[in-house]
């Protein structure tokens, strides 16, 4: 592995502490961390928008708030209102997760007006916006449908997990999402990649964003190889 291949694979890393209590002290580290090892974004709950911003003023590195986390169970006015505010407050990308009652309830037209009203809020300001499946409540079939949503409707990544739920990501879910969506819409792998050996088989499966706790540990582990 070159140096450059590290710097890509440290670029992936969506650096994360969604923990309810995480501390202010918490949050200057996950941040100090960031910008120690150039991750490409710290992700964190809404509340802690205007922390982080302050804490990464002056970097590239990207403040991504979480909405309607973990569970997405509010309505689709309160996401976009969040979203707004996030904004307001310094996020720079957006991770929010979908309403799965309306996913098994089959009622994707809700799912696609969800994701078409959160999708064109972050894009007006143009920043990223990433949805959160929650592969582990969900058929194969059912997440098939979402992604085909996503590819209609475009959102810059579809995710796996919150990492809250009873299982995160796995190999055959990027897999599929990614066959499914193919190059219109990116896929990020999150929940439970812990080692090296999990992130590049994520990588190897089409993911092209991590979200981690484990960055540090990780990029340790990748540098060995170098």
């Amino acid at each position: 592995m070159t140096p450059q291949q590290l710097d890509h694979f440290t670029r992936m890393i969506d650096h994360t502490n969604l923990h309810a209590d995480a501390s202010a002290t918490d949050m200057k580290k996950l941040c100090a961390e960031a910008k120690q090892y150039h991750f490409k974004m710290v992700a964190i709950n809404q509340s802690q928008t205007q922390r982080c911003a302050e804490y990464l003023a002056g970097t590239d590195i990207d403040v991504g708030a979480a909405i309607s986390f973990p569970l997405g169970q509010t309505t689709i006015a309160a996401k976009v209102f969040e979203t707004e505010d996030a904004i307001k407050n310094g996020a720079t990308e957006i991770d929010y997760v979908v309403n799965l009652i309306e996913v098994k309830n089959g009622n994707y037209a809700y799912i696609k007006s969800e994701m078409t009203q959160m999708v064109t809020c972050c894009h007006q300001h143009q920043l990223p916006c990433k949805v959160i499946f929650e592969n582990c409540y969900l058929t194969k079939d059912e997440i098939r449908q979402l992604a085909l949503i996503a590819k209609e409707v475009q959102p810059d990544f579809i995710k796996t997990s919150t990492g809250f739920g009873t299982g995160g990501a796995t190999i055959a879910d990027v897999r599929l999402m990614k066959q499914t969506v193919g190059a219109a819409v990116k896929v990020k792998a999150a929940g439970g990649i812990r080692s090296a050996t999990d992130f590049l088989a994520m990588i190897d499966a089409g993911a092209e964003r991590i979200g981690t706790s484990a960055g540090v540990q990780i990029i340790e582990s990748l540098k060995k190889q170098v």
